[in-house]
């Protein structure tokens, strides 16, 4: 009868007990090795990982604007060039490459668009004037066409031309003329900023802050301080 041995009851006489113990150690060893490695390999992620969210925390608030439209006009660069080398017109091929919806939609946001930039000094105020007062010009081309035969050749002027103050403005354009500034003068009146004052008014101030301030403080304390105000007047004041 085979002896058996105490560690997991197998005959020794085979072998296989040792055989066994040593396949499960080197098991165990790998698992170890494996696990060691995807612990470095998840603290190297990790640390990429960090390493991106501070260089994303450094970066400017636009930056991802600003990197969308530089590869939005790289790009175009790129199309231009492409476009060049075929020989094709790059503005009709993006047009091509549009679709109706877009278009639309471009539309619809340009209307929607205040075309109006504002100005910056008086002078650009005059000239968007200027700009307004031209758009609303009708020219009378059977008027142009009657002083252009009256004048001949003096119509086009030259260096030597002297046709200044020869010029009659009829009825109808100098009436034209009058109702528009007098309609100037009504909507400039309407949108001035100007204060009116009342003549009759008691002055009881030495400047315009300082009736800013006594109009505050008689709509605060005038209740409270009437009787006051109209015994120092009268000259009956304690």
């Amino acid at each position: 009868m085979a002896a058996h041995c105490e560690v997991q009851d197998i005959p020794c006489s085979s072998g296989e007990p040792a055989i066994s113990a040593a396949a499960k150690r080197e098991e165990r060893l790998k698992r170890f090795r494996d696990l060691h490695l995807k612990r470095n390999e998840s603290r190297k992620l990790n640390h990429q990982a960090v390493a991106e969210e501070d260089r994303i925390l450094k970066l400017p608030a636009n930056w991802e604007s600003k990197k969308a439209r530089l590869e939005w006009e790289l790009k175009v660069e790129e199309k231009k060039k492409e476009c060049l080398e075929k020989g094709e017109d790059y503005e009709r091929v993006k047009l091509l490459e549009i679709s109706a919806d877009d278009a639309e939609r471009w539309e619809r946001k340009k209307k929607k668009k205040n075309s109006d930039p504002g100005f910056s000094d008086f002078a650009a105020a005059q000239f968007r004037q200027y700009q307004r007062l031209v758009k609303q010009i009708k020219p009378d081309l059977e008027e142009y066409d009657k002083q252009k035969d009256d004048a001949g050749e003096e119509f086009y002027a030259t260096a030597n031309s002297l046709i200044h103050g020869t010029h009659i403005p009829s009825k109808a354009g100098v009436d034209r003329l009058v109702a528009d500034v007098e309609k100037q003068i009504e909507k400039r009146a309407k949108y001035s900023r100007r204060r009116r004052y009342n003549d009759d008014a008691d002055i009881d101030y030495i400047n315009e802050r300082n009736a800013n301030f006594n109009k505050k403080a008689e709509r605060f304390y005038g209740k409270y301080t009437a009787e006051i105000k109209q015994n120092l007047e009268r000259g009956t004041a304690v």
